[in-house]
């Protein structure tokens, strides 16, 4: 038996002694018949029992009914990192309300790393007295008065990657006091974890968030676990669906479209390892492929373009990473564009794909609620190319006559029959939504 720690309930660990009763002789009998105390239940919850069922396959577990839909909002790490303070979040609360994003569905305001101070003399965390002068609860109270969430962030680690106070150890009390401040979105991360299990240490703060009775949404942030470098492989969407409600699929976002640095990734790239995830994403449980990066100035309009429509089209998370309290209006026309946010937001809760690969060129589609179909065509060429896609590629017969809408142009092009092809520019795409026409 491996040594990895899993949690099971007390009800499962008394079925368990009597099926195995056979095997164990006299001393399981006297574990079975032993009344047990609350140091006996720790114990088999986290204990050195705690190796027999791995969480996420407790049939005890089940879904919190969060997040049916992606997620959608701001993040502050991809522009402020560190530098963060309750002036910024403040202001760019402002301006998730007065820019339209608010209307448009975006409602997280979520702080990511740095906020945290030291703990006090009873273990309890508190913020920053510096950047958050004012305190989490008041910054919290702020944001909920706009009609807005309020998220935070912690790390399953001793320690978070910005060398803050990590929750490993301190689960329940940290949980209470994120449900005291209000929060309605943890952002749990994988610095600093050493050996620690990763399914145990998200089940654990799930268990903890639920503890707390009150509804937030949690993001489990350990990157897919591809560094080479670290002891634990598990993959968070085999084990998650239960446990989180997205789960990060790569390495960090950088603000380029390929290649990358030091633990991050090219747009390109993210999307060249998220897109063969698709079975594992639906309502509640989504693949999150990391923040937007539009806006914050390494990449083209047309290459922001492209990250926006990929995110809807494979329901991923939409957590714009820029300042919204100073975006430009290319900036705005991207993130408030509600054509493709309702792709992203489709009921439905399909992931879309790849449906054909020519080298350069890309078909993507993904099937919607209405039983209609979202389509990209995919430029990753140096030069813009003409790309053409069929109906039966789609699922569709290619003599039914479909209605055309180019969803960046905000334009319909008609019905078409069997086919429609267009000029894509580079590092672009044109997305469509098709819809087959009623004849009655």
């Amino acid at each position: 038996m491996h040594d990895r720690r899993f949690r099971f309930t007390l009800a499962r660990a008394v079925l368990l002694t009597t099926a195995l009763l056979s095997s164990t002789g006299a001393a399981a009998q006297a574990v079975q018949a032993k009344k047990f105390t609350p140091l006996d239940d720790y114990n088999v919850e986290f204990g050195p029992n705690a190796n027999l069922f791995p969480a996420s396959k407790d049939p005890k577990r089940t879904h919190n009914g969060l997040a049916m839909t992606p997620p959608m909002g701001w993040n502050s790490w991809n522009k402020f990192g560190c530098q963060i303070s309750e002036k910024v979040v403040r202001s760019v609360a402002d301006a998730m309300v007065s820019s339209g994003m608010k209307d448009a569905g975006y409602e997280y305001v979520i702080i990511d790393d740095c906020w945290q101070g030291p703990r006090d003399k009873d273990g309890r965390i508190t913020a920053d007295p510096v950047k958050f002068p004012s305190g989490i609860k008041a910054l919290s109270d702020y944001i909920h008065a706009k009609g807005l969430k309020f998220g935070i962030y912690s790390d399953a680690g001793r320690m978070t990657c910005g060398r803050r106070p990590g929750s490993q150890g301190y689960e329940f009390q940290d949980a209470r006091t994120y449900a005291e401040w209000g929060a309605d979105y943890l952002k749990y991360d994988w610095c600093y974890t050493g050996t620690r299990d990763s399914q145990e240490a998200y089940s654990l703060m799930a268990d903890a968030l639920r503890a707390t009775g009150r509804d937030v949404v949690l993001s489990i942030c350990n990157w897919g676990v591809n560094r080479p470098t670290f002891s634990d492989k598990s993959r968070p969407w085999e084990w998650g669906q239960k446990i989180g409600n997205l789960w990060r699929t790569t390495e960090d976002i950088n603000d380029r479209w390929e290649g990358g640095g030091m633990f991050a990734l090219g747009v390109s790239n993210i999307i060249d390892l998220h897109e063969p995830l698709h079975p594992y994403a639906g309502p509640g449980h989504w693949n999150d492929p990391d923040m937007l990066e539009v806006g914050n100035g390494g990449m083209t309009t047309d290459e922001y373009r492209s990250q926006f429509s990929l995110w809807a089209l494979m329901a991923a998370p939409l957590l714009a990473g820029n300042d919204i309290a100073s975006m430009d209006k290319t900036t705005g026309e991207i993130l408030l564009n509600r054509e493709v946010i309702a792709v992203d937001q489709d009921p439905l809760g399909v992931q879309g794909r790849r449906v054909r690969d020519d080298g350069d060129l890309e078909v993507w589609s993904k099937p919607l609620a209405d039983g209609g179909r979202a389509v990209i065509l995919f430029n990753r060429g140096k030069a813009p190319a003409e790309i053409a896609v069929s109906w039966p590629e789609l699922g569709l017969p290619a003599s039914v006559p479909v209605e055309v809408r180019d969803l960046w142009a905000h334009k319909s092009l008609g019905a078409k029959s069997g086919r429609y092809s267009a000029t894509v520019p580079s590092h672009g795409v044109v997305m469509l939504r098709l819809q087959a026409v009623d004849k009655h």
